[in-house]
């Protein structure tokens, strides 16, 4: 039995529910909180000591996923090494980032298992078992890994920011904690994990030559013959390219309805609507969706068209811009809006914006009918800028510290410096022999 999980789906499957049911936690933890509903059992149980009632919705996911699945490993250590050799392999595993390797190969088999059941196209990818030791460019890891793991990062990032603004724990910030730190920690390692890996990831000339080379990369027009490595635009034709049947379609449009989630919950906390609890409101919040997206292709249309009507699309943009100014402006000065709603505007309109992204570049082939790709692709675009931005601020950052650089090379490379291999050489391309 053990054979066939291993060699056959079994493995596959339970590390795609797995991930499930960090969403489902997730995912109900934020319903419970922006409806309500988790303050109004908390209080229940307070008042009836119902302590059954308090253990379940108070439920530490640490210990019901990220330890369980670790005891097999340690109970194999032990049965190999013995007690106390197993507790020091482990804890040196740890500290050489294992965890957060393992974490990120558990999204990549989710990802990839998933994407074939939905729609098909099983094969085997040869992934190459060589020594890496040369440096990958921040825009390659980001085509390899922006479906597959940050897209869903981010997803979990704002899970868990919704649940921290919203949410009702009686313990407070450490109660907190303890459920979330190892959703923040499963958020961080699908994130961050290609670039704590990558070899000279945290060198500040590397880092600028990366930063160079992406945005050359996003900006770059695709065209007939070209390639996803060159082209933003060619990359994502062929990140779509695995849609082709009704079926796949429909499906993906129906886990993409779980983004409008957030925008639903949150407009009715917003201080400017106090306790009106219409449906008008969420009406509204669409009109103000569908105002920022007219604004959005306002600031982004430069067709190659005459200098005088140039000039008054400039014209046209600038007076968009300050009268959005003034609407905002008036909108905190005599209504109830205040800088916090606006955040929280932010946090339920990004979410809603990329489900509609979703939706339609399922349905790609009558967006092109409807004429709307061209727009839809603009959007598509500044999502993936944002999201490579919010990844890349913290690698530069951590670039402006040499000791960062050489810490990583440490800890990546910590076995070939026990055995006296001169990593510099090999990173920087030289032969170790032409002194000799």
């Amino acid at each position: 039995m053990m054979s066939y999980y291993f060699t056959t789906v079994g493995y596959y499957l339970c590390t795609m529910l797995t991930v499930l049911t960090v969403y489902f936690f997730l995912y109900g933890k934020t319903y419970l909180a922006l409806s309500g509903v988790g303050e109004t059992f908390q209080e229940r149980a307070r008042i009836m000591q119902n302590t059954a009632l308090s253990a379940a919705l108070n439920t530490q996911f640490l210990f019901q996923i990220g330890v369980f699945t670790a005891v097999p490993m340690i109970l194999g250590f032990v049965l190999e090494q013995g007690f106390l050799r197993a507790i020091v392999s482990f804890i040196t595993m740890q500290l050489q980032l294992c965890s957060v390797f393992f974490t990120f190969s558990l999204g990549t088999k989710t990802h990839y298992f998933g994407r074939t059941i939905l729609h098909g196209g099983a094969k085997y990818r040869a992934t190459g078992r060589g020594f890496v030791v040369h440096h990958i460019k921040f825009a390659e890891n980001y085509r390899l890994y922006s479906r597959s793991h940050f897209v869903k990062g981010v997803e979990v990032v704002l899970l868990l920011v919704v649940y921290l603004a919203y949410g009702y724990n009686e313990g407070g910030a450490l109660s907190y904690i303890l459920l979330t730190v190892s959703s923040w920690f499963l958020a961080f390692s699908w994130l961050f994990a290609p670039y704590l890996f990558n070899p000279s990831g945290f060198e500040w000339q590397k880092t600028v030559e990366d930063f160079k080379d992406w945005t050359n990369w996003l900006l770059y027009r695709g065209g007939i013959g070209v390639k996803g490595e060159e082209s933003w635009e060619a990359w994502w034709d062929e990140e779509l390219a695995h849609i082709r049947t009704l079926r796949g379609r429909i499906f993906e449009t129906l886990l993409s309805i779980r983004f409008f989630i957030f925008q639903y919950g949150i407009v009715y906390k917003l201080q400017i609507q106090g306790s009106n609890t219409s449906l008008l409101v969420y009406g509204i919040s669409w009109a103000v969706l569908a105002v920022l997206i007219i604004l959005f292709k306002v600031f982004t249309f430069s067709q190659k068209i005459s200098v005088n009507f140039q000039l008054l699309l400039r014209f046209i943009q600038g007076v968009s811009f300050l009268l959005a100014l003034a609407g905002l402006a008036v909108a905190v000065v005599f209504t109830n809006l205040t800088v916090p709603d606006i955040f929280a505007c932010i946090l339920a309109f990004l979410p809603t914006g990329w489900g509609i992204l979703s939706i339609a570049a399922a349905w790609k082939p009558l967006m092109r009918k409807l004429g709307l790709w061209k727009s839809i692709r603009s959007i598509a675009r500044l999502y993936d800028a944002g999201m490579g931005m919010l990844i890349f601020i913290p690698i530069a950052f951590f670039s402006w510290f040499p000791f960062v650089s050489t810490f990583q090379t440490r800890l990546m490379f910590n076995q070939a410096f026990s055995r006296g291999l001169e990593i510099s050489l090999i990173l920087a391309g030289n032969n170790p022999n032409t002194g000799i």
